[in-house]
This record gives C-alpha cells, sequence and structure tokens, in this order.
C-alpha cells in the first residue's frame, strides 16, 4: 500500500519530468535522456503502483534492469476502469479525472496528488505549437462546458488552463458557451460580433469534435467570420456517441464555417489517462500529430505489444514522463502510424479490446 513516505521520492521525479519542459521553453537541450527518466519512473511505479510489478513480473521484466522505456510494460488503459492505478493513496488525491459517460460500464478514473507537472507541460506546449504565431493574452471562446459542469473532466480542466493563461479577462458568460449540452449560438454570435467592433486581431476557438458537429448544423450555410488571426482547435472523438463526422471534413467545415485557412484548425489527442498532449499540424504529406519531448508514441503489435516495424500501423503504446504517480507507459486501442516529424492517428481498431491488452489487464489484477 503506496504511504506519505515515498512523497519526496515523487516530488524528485516531478521535478526532473519539469525539467523538461523548462529546457523546451528556453531551447535549450534536455536535461537528461528520456530512457533514464522513463526507467527510473519504472522502478518507482513498480515499487508503489499496486499490480505493476505483477505486470512486469509476468512479462519476465526486471525493472531493476530496465535502462529503455520500450522495455518496461505498458498498462493498457481500460485498466484504469478496474483498478486504482495510482502511487499513492487516496487521502493524498487532489483531483481526479474520469473518462467520458457517454459509454455503458465503468468509467475510468486518473489520481492526481498534484497538477503542477501535468499544467506546466500542457501551457509550455500549447503556447508553442496551438498558439505559435499567435499573442497572448487573447479572447479564448469555448464551445463545450464550462468547470462547473463537468469539475472531473481533464479536457476541461486543460481547457480552463488555458483560458486563465492565454485569455484576456472575461466572464464565464462571455467564454464557454455550451449548458446542458446545449450551445448559446445567439450568446456566441454576439461574442464574435463585439470582438469584431473591437477590432480585435486574433481569438482563441477551443471546443469538442461532437460540439462543434452540433454548431455546424445549427449555423447551415451561415458563417461566423472570427478575427483575422484566429485559431480553433477541436478534441475528443464520436465515443458513445450516435454519430460520427469523418475528421477531414470536419476540419474542412469548421474552416468555412469561421471563414479560416485549414491551417488553423488544430486537433489535439489526448487523454484522461495521460498527463500530456499531442498536437496535428499541416505538412507536405498530409497532418502529422507531433510529441513534446517529454512524450512519446510508439506503435505497438496488437497480440504482443511489441513495437512494429518502421511505417507499419499499430495500436499506440504511449510513453509519458509526467504520468509519475500512474503509469508513465500506457497502451490503447488507437490505431497510429510513425511518419516523418511524428504520427498519424488512423482511428480506433475495430471490436473487442486487443489481445495483448487483454492479457496485460489479467497480469496486472492477477
Amino acid at each position: 500500500m503506496a504511504t506519505c513516505i515515498h512523497v519526496g521520492e515523487s516530488d524528485a521525479l516531478h521535478a526532473r519530468a519539469r525539467a523538461f519542459v523548462t529546457a523546451f521553453e528556453r531551447g535549450a537541450p534536455m536535461p537528461e535522456s528520456f530512457d533514464a527518466l522513463a526507467s527510473d519512473l519504472a522502478r518507482f511505479q513498480g515499487k508503489h503502483v499496486s499490480g505493476y510489478a505483477r505486470l512486469a513480473a509476468a512479462r519476465g521484466v526486471d525493472l531493476a534492469s530496465v535502462r529503455r522505456a520500450i522495455d518496461a510494460p505498458a498498462v493498457p488503459t481500460d485498466a484504469f476502469k478496474l483498478a486504482r492505478v495510482s502511487a499513492f493513496p487516496e487521502e493524498q488525491t487532489k483531483v481526479t479525472f474520469r473518462t467520458s459517460g457517454t459509454t455503458v460500464g465503468q468509467r475510468g478514473e486518473h489520481h492526481f496528488r498534484t497538477t503542477a507537472t501535468y499544467d506546466c507541460g500542457a501551457v509550455a506546449f500549447a503556447k508553442a505549437v496551438l498558439l505559435a504565431e499567435l499573442q497572448a493574452p487573447l479572447p479564448v471562446l469555448v464551445v463545450g462546458p464550462s468547470p462547473a459542469e463537468m469539475p472531473d473532466s481533464s479536457l476541461t480542466h486543460m481547457i480552463e488552463l488555458f483560458v486563465r493563461t492565454f485569455g484576456l479577462p472575461a466572464t464565464a458568460a462571455q467564454t464557454y458557451f455550451v449548458q446542458g449540452e446545449v450551445i448559446d449560438l445567439a450568446a456566441f454570435d454576439e461574442r464574435v460580433a463585439r470582438l469584431l467592433a473591437e477590432g480585435r486581431e486574433g481569438a482563441l476557438v477551443l471546443g469538442t469534435s461532437f460540439a462543434f458537429v452540433h454548431l455546424l448544423d445549427a449555423l447551415g450555410e451561415d458563417t461566423f467570420r472570427l478575427p483575422s488571426g484566429s485559431r480553433v482547435m477541436q478534441t475528443g472523438g464520436f465515443k458513445g456517441r450516435s454519430r460520427e463526422v469523418d475528421s477531414d471534413v470536419l476540419r474542412r467545415d469548421i474552416a468555412r464555417a469561421f471563414d479560416l485557412d485549414e491551417a488553423d484548425v488544430r486537433s489535439e489527442y489526448g487523454m484522461t489517462e495521460l498527463s500530456s498532449q499531442f498536437y496535428d499540424l499541416p505538412t507536405p504529406a498530409g497532418r502529422v500529430y507531433v510529441e513534446p519531448p517529454w512524450a512519446r508514441v510508439v506503435p505497438v503489435d496488437p497480440e504482443t505489444l511489441a513495437p512494429v516495424a518502421a511505417g507499419d500501423v499499430g495500436i499506440a503504446r504511449i510513453e509519458d514522463l509526467a504520468n509519475v504517480d500512474s503509469a508513465f507507459a500506457i497502451v490503447t486501442a488507437d490505431r497510429v502510424r510513425r511518419v516523418e516529424g511524428g504520427f498519424q492517428l488512423l482511428g480506433r481498431l475495430p471490436g473487442a479490446a486487443p489481445r495483448g491488452c487483454s492479457i496485460a489487464i489479467d497480469e496486472l489484477l492477477a
């Protein structure tokens, strides 16, 4: 059972993870190798996260001898629904993020003793990639619920963090335009019109894919011309929803509705079980998701969970050095392929959980 005794060890690991963020912000070399910190995280989690040592032993991995991140086993995201994946006891929990309630069954839970590492990494990478060429502070409009409506959502936490960090002072009514899953189109229209009347240069619109679909339905052929130099971040899939829209089609329609270039509509890829995020960027080869230096996405075989050959499609093993107190490596059912500069996201693996993930869950919970 986790106790207060190792808080100092956890704090030291958090400090090392945040040192990656600081170096990134300064344009300086990373303070140590990715594998060095990942290996120490694997050993720490083997000692303090219930079940992780069992998973390693079942895979024949001696955590004391691990020297590369890829050599440590990854925890399937479904494990967060079935067990407490945490290096500290419940009484030390500051916040718990839960997966979407749109699917049937248990919601996954990711517990945090501190969000300091999560927050500094999210802000630094968003500033560098999502807000590149934009000048903060700027107006931020959210096509999604407020933290008061969804206090246990990691996405809402991240968006509220961006509102506080990058946004101009504004009331909640001037910022959040979804309440009870209903979009206040009139209030959104009024806010945009006022920004244009004030001659604002640039605005940041943050929203979920499903909310944007409803906004586009409500708009029809009408448009909302945003201030010049604006940018849109859309995030979240359609898990558990009755309707899906192709990501390329959604991006094109958002760009048309807001009178933007498609390059200024950017997708964020993250999940409750992570502490880091990824953003897609336009490249000559198409849209590519990029990683911060403190996270990696490795395509692995759904059966063996071993890395696939370069250029092949696999499911995503995500190594996140900011996940200090849970699982630094997780594996998902999302299909990915490495390409020059990052990775492509190719949708969910159809059907039941990948066999390799199911076996890993059994080993972790045995």
